[in-house]
């Protein structure tokens, strides 16, 4: 049916008779063979509204398979590029890559992973080889760092670049200046470099080497052994302490504790900070002594390893016992590598080592994020480089293709190398280390830490916020705040009168207990066969207080410290909420004789238990009440089982836990055929409270023009209500909530309706996200990206790094992800932008962040100033650097001309290095410290940050002004040096390359908005440092080779006449600008400028 659903919805005036008709049209159209194609279409109103127009769709879609659909938007795209368009355009990328791929796949062939069967303490009857168990997170060996390394730096354009540059030098014809005139600067940049990796390198080396040399007890049959980490194998038995890290994969056999169980923490694995509860293989932990565990014949049969942390299956069996004992093993016997004992001592047997842990087949490598600046910088270098030729080639053809005119072309390429400086490079990476610096050292954002810190410009560029809700917008602590019966409902200030009545009904069942201990038996029997009486209130309390107690674990851990028993470490009250981690828990027959009941308790979200619990009038409406309220609601409801009944569902669980093959399906089907009929006991209600000053910072967020979308795994009601009150959407807006769909069809009239609301946020849940993605992919992001704010409920992990994938795919914009939790991990690293808050859920979406902070509210700060201010002196620095690289060229592109396009350097040796360097390099980088307006103004108009979006600091306009400058001012100081100085001529190299000095200089200052104290510091020192060197290299300011004779005069540099026309020289290629500016401020001033003033 999918491929018959009308381009145009039908209008809703008589919907279902609507519906009715064109069913009927469709079953009468469906079968005609000769039938027009478009005659489906037909029957709908002609005179249609503009807003009832298809959602982009050509007919031809329609008419293809339903599961094909997806796919379309794609393959028009691929049907356009065929030939040569498509080999140009995308086509030489995929082939290398395919034929890489193809390369590495057979060097490294992986071994293919299999389920094994493994002995206990007998290492040797193991079938297969395993992977050692030591630690390597080193990116290089020692035959491969300085190959990797240097691949790494000269796969970017601009460093090969120099490097071709530096290398042509050692050609005689083409030498045009000392060999530490290129290689100078490019060695400086790959030592740094190597340096940085080496450290790293070896810090890394000896964290592998601490972890891999970490001492364990091996259990043999000798005794005990002190084994390191690294040489621990498969069907060791590893004995582990309290506080000790777990080394490999274990199945779990004993334990010093008396209830055979232990806790461990899992902070590192998968980021929550709850202590995990592991239960012993009962069969070893009933042995008498430690020792026994080598008089039995018993091994473990594990499935092959895999990358799933939350599950396992395998069984236990021992052979040597009549009849032969088979346990089945899950999540709940296993130890995984990277975790910590956190009560008692343990013994395990190692199942899996090195790579094949859990732990390790879950570390990937992050991809390597690249700032929009960078990859703008990067264009702009090929387009200087274009320049480069172009010029070179003018040079050579007015030369009139003379002699070797080749040989001439490369020289040209050489003289002219500067227009591409290679300090771009080493300026905007020292600049990202301040910016990190400054974050970091912030006082009014504790806590912040810089991890990636080659994007803090992408801080100040961001257009979508994708956001978390639990422990991001609110604070992850849960406060009880409502008991619900049915008929009567208890607020947080009536728990008092909870308590009485438990205290009652406890205090009934006493007595009556006491009354009469025989009876009561028959008593109860004969209740359940009757009709159902109505229960007391208290007694309604009772049962539910009852079962939330049973359904919660509360774990005391008592030790003796210093002599001082009884002190308790550690007790959790471990409340789960979501829908996938519901507790079963089905209580023992009870050892109180005044009852003989089985009871099954069971708490889960009201989606999930809605329809296991018995018909009621009231459960859907108060979860929708309390979810308005912001609440959080968990249904708890209770079945009570004969021992009969007990009994079989005992059998058919201990069985499906045995099987080897789909054993989850089949525990699930066991536990379901127990989830039927259950009595609705009560709805409970917590509050989870939002984080401090929510509400500003999102609207500052808005008002900055960034789109906020909320991502989370909660219900709609309880989303869309916190959406309100953080303000999320604001008062004005209106509030779409798209329909639960399933179809195509469903989809199509869903987004049609929603295509004619205007100004609305948008609320949708997962499921119906998944089938809008599927076949109108295109056209849902097109409507999602217009709404001020977009709220996902029912989010999966991977549904939150798709979301983010696709706005970076369908709008070209920078995203930015923000969670606290390890199911935010995938959105945090696909996004251009992570940041991670250190929440309640632990640490690990913080350590996979680009930028971590404590507080939600410290983002605006982040993103406001700090943000704001990288991405516009990094612009701002960027484009200096290569306006002193043109200014240059321009000069010796002049100076050429002048001496008959020869390619002679204007500037020997040291005075290329210098210039670059120690004469205009601190000012220059100073740049770093400019600031348009204070932090406190650029956080009370945030607006401002939205001019930033347009990237107008640095695009090609602002490019090619700078280009003119420096053309205008390179050819100033050029001819103005010829002119002036025609009778001094031997002196042009200090005339011009003084008055050079000294005009960037100048345009530093000219470029400064507000003066900080080190920028006037960088400014006099680097006047005196050129001043002082006059008089040490005076052989470099003579034209052409040294040898020529021409040395600086040093009382010629100190007359009044050299001292005016350099001032002249100056004042002619800077003043014009200042004039330009100030005219430009009064006429036209920018955002910054009205706020400032």
């Amino acid at each position: 049916m999918a491929d018959q659903i009308p381009l145009y919805p039908v209008r809703s005036a008589a919907a279902a008779a609507a519906n009715r008709k064109r069913a009927a049209y469709y079953s009468a159209a469906g079968p005609r063979p000769g039938a027009d194609r478009h005659s489906r279409y037909q029957l709908e109103d002609e005179s249609a509204h503009l807003d009832e127009m298809p959602l982009m769709m050509s007919e031809e879609g329609f008419e293809n398979e339903e599961s094909d659909y997806h796919t379309l938007p794609r393959a028009r795209i691929m049907q356009r590029k065929r030939g040569l368009e498509w080999f140009v355009c995308d086509g030489w990328k995929f082939l290398c890559t395919s034929c890489c791929g193809w390369l590495i796949n057979i060097c490294r062939r992986k071994k293919e992973l299999k389920a094994r069967t493994v002995w206990l303490g007998c290492p040797e009857k193991c079938e297969e080889k395993h992977p050692r168990n030591s630690i390597k997170n080193q990116k290089y060996n020692v035959f491969t760092f300085i190959p990797g390394v240097l691949y790494e730096q000269f796969k970017f354009f601009l460093n090969l670049y120099f490097l071709v540059i530096s290398c042509s030098q050692f050609v005689p014809a083409l030498k045009i200046g000392y060999l530490y005139t290129y290689w100078a600067p490019l060695g400086f940049v790959l030592a740094v470099t190597m340096t940085r990796e080496a450290i790293d390198e070896f810090r890394r080396f000896q964290r592998d080497k601490e972890v891999n040399s970490q001492l364990y007890s091996k259990l043999t049959v000798r005794g005990k052994v002190q084994v390191k980490s690294s040489d621990i194998q498969v069907g060791d038995l590893i004995i582990v302490e309290k506080n000790q890290r777990i080394p490999s994969d274990m199945v779990f056999l004993r334990t010093s504790e008396k209830a055979g169980s232990c806790f461990i923490r899992t902070d590192q694995l998968d980021g929550e900070t709850d202590w995990k509860l592991k239960v012993a293989v009962s069969c070893t932990q009933r042995l008498p002594a430690l020792g026994d565990l080598f008089s039995i014949s018993a091994y473990v049969y594990a499935q092959k390893p895999q990358m799933d942390i939350h599950s396992f299956e395998g069984t236990f069996t021992r052979e040597d016992s009549d009849p032969p004992i088979h346990e089945s093993l899950s999540i709940e016997n296993t130890l995984w590598a990277s975790t910590i004992v956190a009560s008692g001592t343990v013994i395990g047997v190692v199942i899996y080592t090195g790579k094949e842990t859990r732990s390790v087949m879950n570390t990937s490598n992050p991809k390597n994020k690249v700032g929009l600046l960078d990859l703008e910088l990067n264009r702009l270098t090929k387009a200087l480089f274009l320049a480069l030729v172009a010029l070179s080639i003018v040079m050579v053809t007015l030369q009139g293709f003379v002699g070797p005119w080749y040989r001439s072309l490369f020289r040209f390429l050489l003289l002219f190398s500067y227009i591409i400086p290679i300090s771009l490079r080493v300026n905007l990476d020292m600049g990202k280390a301040v910016y990190g610096w400054m974050m970091m050292k912030d006082e009014n954002i504790p806590g912040t830490v810089v991890r990636t810190s080659t994007i803090p410009e992408e801080l100040g560029r961001l257009v979508y916020l994708l956001t978390d809700k639990t422990g991001t917008l609110t604070q992850n602590e849960m406060i009880f705040k409502r008991l619900h019966l049915g008929t009567v409902s208890y607020g947080a200030d009536m728990m008092d009168e909870i308590q009485s009545h438990v205290r009652d009904s406890y205090s009934q069942m006493q007595s009556q207990a006491g009354g009469n201990n025989t009876g009561s038996t028959p008593l109860r029997k004969a209740q359940s066969s009757a009709p159902k009486v109505r229960k007391s209130v208290s007694s309604r309390i009772h049962e539910a207080v009852k079962a939330i107690v049973l359904c919660h674990n509360v774990t005391p851990v008592y030790e003796s410290r210093a002599g001082v028993t009884g002190e308790t470490e550690f007790a959790e009250a471990d409340q789960d909420f979501s829908d996938e981690n519901r507790t079963y828990q089905a209580s023992s027959p009870d050892e109180d004789e005044s009852t003989a009941e089985i009871t099954f308790y069971m708490k889960g979200a009201d989606v999930a238990m809605s329809p296991i619990v018995q018909y009621n009038d009231w459960l859907e409406e108060e979860c929708g009440n309390m979810a308005r309220e912001g609440l959080r609601t968990l249904v708890v409801a209770k079945k009570a089982l004969t021992e009969e009944q007990y009994q079989d569902f005992e059998s058919r669980y201990t069985q499906a836990k045995l099987s080897m093959h789909d054993r989850s399906l089949k525990v699930a089907a066991v536990v379901e055929s127990l989830e039927r009929e259950m009595e609705l006991l009560c709805l409970t209600g917590v509050e989870d409270q939002l984080q401090a000053d929510v509400r500003p910072t999102l609207e500052m967020l808005r008002n900055a023009g960034i789109k906020i979308w909320m991502l989370t795994g909660d219900k709609l009601e309880t989303a869309t209500c916190i959406a309100k009150s953080s303000h999320l959407v604001s008062r004005t807006q209106d509030i779409h909530i798209f329909r639960q769909v399933t179809s195509r069809g469903e989809a199509h009239l869903e987004l049609n309706a929603f295509r004619r609301k205007h100004d609305c946020a948008l609320v949708i849940s997962g499921d119906s996200l998944e089938v809008c993605l599927k076949y109108y992919e295109h056209e849902f992001v097109e409507l999602a990206c217009q709404c001020p704010a977009v709220v996902c409920c029912r989010c999966s992990p991977t549904q939150k790094a798709c979301i983010v994938t696709l706005l970076q795919q369908h709008t070209g914009r920078r995203t930015c992800a923000i969670g606290d939790g390890g199911n935010d991990v995938s959105m945090i690293q696909a996004a251009d932008c992570g940041i991670g808050i250190e929440g309640k859920e632990g640490k690990q979406a913080s350590l996979a962040a680009d930028f971590s902070i404590t507080q939600f509210r410290h983002i605006g700060r982040l993103l406001m100033v700090h943000g704001r201010n990288s991405y516009k002196r990094s612009a701002a620095l960027g484009q200096f650097v290569m306006h002193r690289g043109l200014i240059i060229s321009t000069m010796q592109a002049v100076f050429s001309s002048v001496f008959y396009f020869a390619s002679v350097p204007l500037y020997q040796g040291f005075l290329m290095v210098g210039y670059a360097t120690i004469y205009t390099m601190f000012p220059v980088f100073s740049l770093v410290l400019d600031q348009d307006v204070k932090p406190e103004m650029a956080m009370l108009y945030p607006e401002l940050y939205k001019d930033l979006t347009k990237g107008r600091s640095l695009s090609f306009k602002t490019f090619l002004i700078w280009v003119l400058i420096s053309i205008y001012q390179g050819g100033i100081l050029m001819y103005g040096a010829l002119v002036l100085f025609e009778s001094e001529f031997v002196h042009v190299v200090a005339i011009s390359f003084t008055a050079l000095i000294l005009t960037e200089l100048l345009m530093v200052a000219l470029t400064v908005r507000t003066w900080h104290w080190l920028m006037v510091v960088a400014e006099f020192l680097s006047l005196g440092c050129y001043v002082s060197s006059l008089a040490f290299l005076s052989e470099y300011f003579g034209i052409g080779r040294v040898s020529f004779g021409a040395f600086l005069d040093v009382a010629f540099i100190t007359t009044v006449t050299f001292l005016w026309k350099v001032s002249a020289i100056t004042v002619v290629s800077c003043l014009p600008l200042y004039v330009l500016k100030y005219l430009r401020r009064k006429l036209s001033p920018p955002s910054y400028c009205k706020l400032a003033s």
